[in-house]
Formats: structure tokens, sequence, C-alpha cells
């Protein structure tokens, strides 16, 4: 179990500074192992088996490694303080150097918030730039995207990798501490790389997506109610931005008499309705929550690899997107980011606390 203190100070650094880009990155690490076996094994017979020993085995590595360096760490602080066992654990500085570096790389809040706000900048300029600025963050083909289809994917990816990169992450370190936390960012690095129902991944791959679905099954629907307890209403039906009350207890209709996901009930009913449309099991819940508090549509049919996905629709107003959205969904990620940060900061310290003394 991490401790209070390493993870406020990695939250702090992620906040401040984002992914160092010019320094050593274990997500980098993990895509060269993952790369590495993909090409010498996906190929011939027992894909799957030889998809599931790779990520089975690289998930494990990982954990084991972390859990060993912690070990090692704090049997080498025997040495430097020149103390017993139970006077080096009582100020173990190493480790919490450690846990605060591998939190601080785990996350990824800082980053998605400014590679989401540069498309909209880039998409201010020109499309073509705007396309080439969102290729950096998502999967799909972008380049014959529209501008709406460009705030639509950074939206999506903003919602999708809250869970992904920032409240799972939190989620695992208070389960399993850091070398859960690291563990779970190599299961979403197997996922990224390899976890596609295309020709090439199919087989190989399945496992990795799998196990990525059942490590982000909590996670993606606590993001979806953490995105939900701070929704500002929207009324955009109406040229004056109003809505009229309607015959739905506790809702708002438009003039067109549609439904609008203004109140917390309403938008919970919604993420539940529209959640199950994405293909991922675990991702239509943190998209269908921004959706709902947007009041807008997200989904639909997308390239990746060259192969046509026809996803369905989350939600049904296909309205314009603007910087104003954007704006309201990093607010909603930071809020959403700070509750997770206090929850699991509950949990660190009274695990920490209870240590007998």
């Amino acid at each position: 179990m991490a401790n209070p203190f390493s993870l406020l100070i990695g939250w702090l650094l992620d906040l401040f500074f984002g992914d160092p880009q010019k320094l050593p990155h274990p997500v980098v690490w993990f895509g060269k192992m993952i790369a590495s076996c993909e090409h010498s094994l996906n190929k011939g017979s027992h894909r799957k088996l030889k998809g599931a020993l790779t990520a089975i085995s690289l998930i494990l590595l990982v954990f084991a490694l972390v859990w060993m360096l912690r070990k090692i760490l704090g049997i080498f602080a025997l040495f430097i303080f020149d103390g017993t066992r139970e006077q080096v654990y009582q100020i173990p500085i190493l480790l919490y150097i450690f846990d605060a570096i591998a939190i601080f790389y785990c996350l990824a809040g800082t980053t998605l918030i400014r590679e989401v706000r540069e498309v909209f900048l880039a998409l201010d300029r020109s499309l073509e730039e705007g396309r080439k600025q969102v290729a950096r963050i998502v999967g799909r083909d972008t380049s014959e995207l529209s501008a709406q289809e460009v705030r639509t994917a950074a939206l999506e990816t903003l919602a999708e990798n809250l869970s992904d990169g920032v409240i799972a992450p939190l989620f695992w370190l208070a389960i399993l501490g850091t070398p859960g936390m690291l563990a779970y960012k190599m299961v979403n690095t197997l996922d990224s790389m390899i976890g596609y129902k295309t020709d090439r991944y199919h087989d190989f791959g399945c496992w990795a997506a799998h196990i990525d679905d059942i490590a982000n099954y909590i996670p993606a629907r606590l993001t979806a109610l953490l995105m939900l307890l701070y929704s500002p209403p929207k009324f955009l039906d109406k040229p004056s931005g109003k809505a009229e009350r309607g015959g739905v207890r506790g809702g708002l209709r438009s003039t067109s008499g549609r439904l609008l996901p203004s109140g917390r009930k309403n938008r919970l009913k919604f993420v539940r309705k529209y959640a199950r449309n994405h293909v991922s099991p675990n991702s239509g819940y943190p998209e269908s929550a921004l959706a709902a508090i947007l009041d807008c549509r997200f989904g639909g049919p997308h390239y990746y690899f060259g192969q046509l996905f026809d996803k369905p629709y989350i939600g049904t107003n296909d309205r314009p997107l603007t910087t104003a959205d954007m704006q309201t969904a990093v607010r909603i990620n930071r809020i959403a980011e700070v509750l997770m940060v206090l929850l699991t900061l509950s949990v660190c310290l009274f695990a920490f606390l209870s240590i007998p003394s």
C-alpha cells in the first residue's frame, strides 16, 4: 500500500508538469516489450494461447519486479541509515521517493487535458492541423474526419482516458499499491497496442482485451459516477438557451419534446441506457456520462487500421461541439480527478495509520 505522502507528491507532480517528455518512461518500455513479443509470437498456429501467455506473463513480471524493487530499497535503507529494521521502516525515505515517482509516471491527467486543448486550438487554425493533432491521442483513422468528428473524437478520448489514465491507476494503487498500479499500466498498454478485433490482433490480442475489461470494470463505472457528481445544466434546444418544464418528473423537456439530461437522476438513466451502446463493456460509461453532461452525441462508425467499425451512437443530439464544451469537459475531468485523489488518500491514510508502530 502506498503511503499518502507519496500519493500527494506524485499527483502534484503530474498536476503541474504532466508526463516528462525528455525522461525515460515505463510505458515506453512496456510498449517495446509488447512489440517485441508480438513480432516474435504473433505468427503461425496457437496465436490465442501465445497471446494469453504473453499478456499474463508481462503483467505478472511488472508486478513482481516492482514488488522486488521496493523490497530491495527497504533492505538498502538498512545500510544507509545503519539502524535496525524497525528504525528504518519508521522513516522509509527511499520507498517514499520511489512510490512518488511511480505515481507521477502512472498518472496522465494533465497531459491528457493538454493534448485535448491542443486539438481544439489546432482545429481553430485549420482542419488538417486538427486531424493531425487528434491523431496523437486516438487510434482511429483521422485523415477524413470532419471538424465535428475531430472535436467528438477528442472529447470521447478525454472521457475514456479519464478512466484509463487517472481513475483506474488510483483505484489499483489503493488496492495493490504501486506494484498493482504499474501492473495496471501494463494491462492498459497491452490493450492499447494489441487489443483490437482486426485480422492481425483478433486472436493474439483477445486475452489482453479481456484482462483490460476486467481491470477497468469497477474504475469505469466509478469514473462515470464521479463525473456525474458535478453536472452543470445544459439548455440547448431553444435559441434563448432556455427549456420548458415538461411532464417528466425531475427533468426538463425541450420545445421539441426531447428529454434534456439536466438532473443527476436523468443523467444516470442516460448513462445506464447508452453505456451499453459502446463496443467496450467499460468505455461507454465515462463517454455516456460526458455525453449526458454536454447533451451531445458520441460514437458512430470509425476506421481502425483500414477496417470500418460501425459503432452505435451514444445519445441523440448531434449538435455542433464548441470550445466551451471542451472547457466544460476539462472542468469535469479535473473535479472527478480531485475527488478520486481524495478517496484514494483516505484509503492510503487509513492503511498508513493502521500499521503498528
